[in-house]
Formats: C-alpha cells, structure tokens, sequence
C-alpha cells in the first residue's frame, strides 16, 4: 500500500516558549537514573541527616520521578542503598543517615499503600474528625502564593523553583504548602492541584498523602498540626540566603536583615537597586493563631468518642 504524494506544508510543531513554558533539557531514562542512584549513593547518601532540610545544598536524590516514571525501581533503590549500608567502614552517624533515607523510601510507599487501600482519600480527609472542617477554596492572597510572590522569601524561591525546573526541594515543599493551608487556610486540594500543574513527578497518591500529612488530615495522630514559621525556617536552613537568591534575584542585593519584614515605612524606601519585591502579604503569628483557634473549636464540638478515637 501506498499513500498518495502531497504537495502541502505542513508546520512546525508549537515551541513551548508560544504557550508561556520555558523550553527544558530534561534528561530521562533507565541509565540516567542508575547514574544518579550511584551519585547520590557515593557522594551523599552518608550526609543526609545533616543535608536533607538544607535547601542550598541541594543533595537529595531527585529520583522522585524516576521512581513515578518506572525508569528504576524502589527495590533497586533499596537493594542499592542497603549495600551501601554494608561498608564496614562507616561511621555511625553516617549509617543513621542511610536509615534515615531508607525510612523517607518507606514513607513513599507507603502514601502509595495508603491509597490503594483508602481510595476515597483523593477526594476526602483520611481523618474522619477533619471531615466537616472548613478550609476555604479561595484567598486574597493565594494568587501570590501561586506566583512566588508573598513576600516570605522561602516560601517564594521553593514556588519558583518549581515554576523553573518542574521540582521543589523536599524541606520547601513542607514549609510551602503549610504556608497554603495555615497561613492563607486555603483547601488542601487547591494547592495539590496547583502543584501538579508543574511538578515532574506528578504522581497524585503521593501528592494527596503529603498534602493530607502537612495540613493535619491525613496519616498523622499529632495532636495539633505542625505550622512552619517560614521565617524561621529560612533562617535556619538557609541562613546564608544562598538558595533564595538563587531563585528570588531581587533579594540578591538586599541585606538579610531586610527580608520578610512587614515594615512598610521601611520598605517604601527605594534604599535597594534592585527589582521590586513584595512585602510580606500577611502577619504569619496572627494568621497562625487564628487557624489553631478554629482548629481548637472544631475538635471541642466534635463528640467525645470521636476525639478519644482521634488521639
């Protein structure tokens, strides 16, 4: 069979720059996973504990989507990383590290188990007391949330480093998406599925079991949810601003002290000649305590079996 000859031109396939995307040089594949399994294996695995909340430093295994993809297996992560374990010369806080990532593997699968066994978890609270619990769907400032821009230096660097490359570092993402629901009170499905516009992993039972766990409904019997004070958090793992520049190049210039302050005589000033960057959107102790205060009216109506069941 044969088709018949044409004269037509056809165009060029759409560039990604026409729809707003930056272009990426993405390399996939069996062999380019080996090769980071084996990186990460050699050069940092030992240093985890000490390196895996330190956002500039930059030295988490990034096999996330690898392991959605299928292009390597958790068993041969495993099987890998327990022979590294094997070393005889290992130090002990360098075996405690290898632990600790062989413990973050387990926690992947299972989020996976998870929703397997609990389907309606996509949609729905693994925790039934949090069931009636409102968070809203929409927020004066989840627009700069979505944009990197809430003037929380941390928090906006781990956005646009998501926009750039299509990841997020592990320790940003907890701090981010708390910022989302406790900060702002915003729904936790709002900002899953915002971040599954640009994440490359994009696996959904991971996503929906790491949203549930930081906004307090899901796998987590902690009696109140952990807020992050990201402030505090920038000051603690990337105290040098090393990882913020990185991403928010209109602090580059700006002195330390000068981030995330809700000073607006002081940041009116044109002191910097830099880009214009927002001052914080919101008072984050405020918006705290008002969240824990809804929070603690909610479960004081809940019935006292439900609480005891819930402890």
């Amino acid at each position: 069979m044969r088709f018949a000859r044409s004269d037509l031109q056809s165009e060029p396939l759409p560039l990604p720059s026409e729809f707003g995307a930056q272009e990426r040089a993405i390399e996939a594949g069996p062999g380019v996973a080996q090769d980071a399994l084996r990186s990460f294996l050699l050069e940092s695995v030992t240093q985890y504990a000490l390196t895996m909340n330190v956002p500039s430093e930059d030295r988490t295994s990034h096999l996330s989507a690898h392991l959605s993809f299928g292009t390597i297996s958790a068993r041969s992560v495993v099987r890998a990383t327990n022979a590294r374990a094997d070393d005889p010369f290992l130090l002990a806080e360098e075996r405690a590290s290898i632990k600790l990532y062989l413990r973050s593997l387990a926690q992947r699968d299972f989020f996976l188990q998870l929703s397997w066994f609990h389907p309606h978890t996509q949609n729905e609270p693994l925790q039934e007391k949090m069931a009636d619990f409102t968070f809203a769907r929409a927020h004066e400032g989840l627009d700069a949330w979505r944009g990197g821009r809430t003037g929380f230096p941390l928090v906006d660097a781990g956005i646009r480093q998501l926009h750039e490359t299509g990841w997020m570092h592990p320790h940003v993402r907890a701090v981010a998406a708390s910022f989302c629901c406790f900060d702002l009170g915003v729904d936790w499905r709002v900002g899953r599925d915002e971040w599954d516009r640009w994440t490359i992993e994009d696996d959904r039972a991971l996503a929906t079991g790491n949203w549930q766990w930081v906004a307090g409904v899901g796998a987590d019997m902690a009696q109140y949810p952990r807020i992050y004070n990201p402030e505090r958090q920038r000051r603690r793992f990337d105290p040098t601003g090393a990882y913020v520049k990185r991403f928010v190049p209109e602090l580059a210039q700006r002195p330390l002290a000068t981030w995330g302050v809700r000073d607006e005589r002081q940041l009116a000033l044109d002191l910097f000649a830099t880009a214009a960057y927002p001052s914080p959107i919101l008072d984050h102790e405020a918006a705290a305590r008002a969240f824990l205060a809804r929070y603690r009216a909610h479960l004081a109506i809940l019935p006292e079996d439900a609480r005891r069941a819930n402890r």
